[in-house]
């Protein structure tokens, strides 16, 4: 047999074995000769890119940003803290010595330290005679509370003045995210300067813990906290009065968690193809209905012609 014959075969049976695999094509292509471009069909189709690019850089931007997603339960987050919470607190006195002010810490588990010095820091205001107490300090977690006042003073003045001003208390790590809105600092710019200056000063402060897990799945350990408070004129067993500003405090059970969370890529592809898919699908309809439309105008025009 020729090499010619032999091509001749082999090609006759490549096109017999080509023709029934072309039936599973179910994208047909129709020639362009027998396509027709219209003026709608082209504004269609402006509009139709314009929507999908609109569509396709709003999703973007949403698989691209990450959301956070908070949920609750009840454990203890923070294990590894030895059932301790760190604590700071600034405020300021304008009207009491800083020889006067001290801290005292108590709680059920039988802890009582009066005038707390560790990681604390007196500055002197208004030419000495008010004071500015800045301080860290760790409490149980069980419940307890600390307090500002005149306790740990060697001579206890005749009328201490406890007006003050709360910059900041704040529990566990500093926590500071976009998109969380906590109670981490309720009581920062609280101002008691227009109250008795002889009463004291009653923080109830229910502590919430808090966990930040971002995407790495590092975890921070913060607490949030609702307060509550009283003012109220105390007496010593001897009749003197003997202001304070007690912050009494308790842990809540439930945990809130804040996760980062990012779209997942297969989750962003499936829904571009949609957008592509759907566009095309609904332009085509409505330039299949205007082009009808037009072709029907036209045809009713000749007739009237006619």
């Amino acid at each position: 047999m020729s090499c010619h014959a032999y091509d001749s075969i082999f090609t006759v049976s490549c096109r017999s074995y080509a023709h029934p695999f072309k039936v599973l094509d179910i994208y047909r292509k129709v020639p362009k000769d027998l396509t027709q471009p219209t003026y709608s069909g082209a504004v269609v189709s402006i509009l139709c890119c314009v929507f999908m690019l609109f569509l396709f850089l709003s999703e973007l931007t949403g698989f691209i940003a990450t959301e956070i997603v908070n949920e609750l339960y009840v454990d203890d987050p923070d294990k590894s803290s030895g059932g301790k919470i760190d604590v700071s607190l600034n405020i300021s006195l304008p009207n009491l010595n800083c020889d006067l002010v001290g801290l005292d810490i108590q709680d059920e588990m039988g802890r009582h330290e009066v005038g707390h010095i560790d990681n604390s820091m007196k500055i002197p205001l208004n030419h000495g005679f008010g004071c500015r107490f800045e301080g860290e300090f760790t409490i149980n977690k069980v419940p307890g509370n600390f307090h500002v006042s005149t306790h740990s003073a060697t001579a206890q003045p005749q009328s201490p003045d406890m007006t003050h001003i709360i910059h900041k208390l704040a529990f566990g790590e500093k926590l500071q995210v976009q998109h969380v809105q906590g109670a981490f600092n309720a009581l920062g710019g609280a101002d008691r300067l227009g109250s008795n200056p002889l009463a004291s000063h009653d923080y109830i402060l229910k502590i919430v813990p808090t966990v930040y897990e971002d995407l790495s799945g590092k975890q921070r350990f913060s607490y949030q906290y609702t307060v509550a408070n009283k003012e109220y004129v105390a007496y010593s067993h001897t009749g003197r009065i003997i202001p304070a500003i007690w912050y009494r405090y308790d842990l809540s059970p439930i945990t809130v968690k804040y996760t980062e969370r990012r779209q997942p890529l297969y989750r962003f592809i499936t829904t571009i193809c949609a957008i592509i898919g759907g566009t095309f699908t609904v332009a085509g309809i409505i330039d299949s209905c205007i082009f009808t439309a037009s072709e029907a105008w036209k045809k009713i025009q000749i007739g009237k012609m006619s």
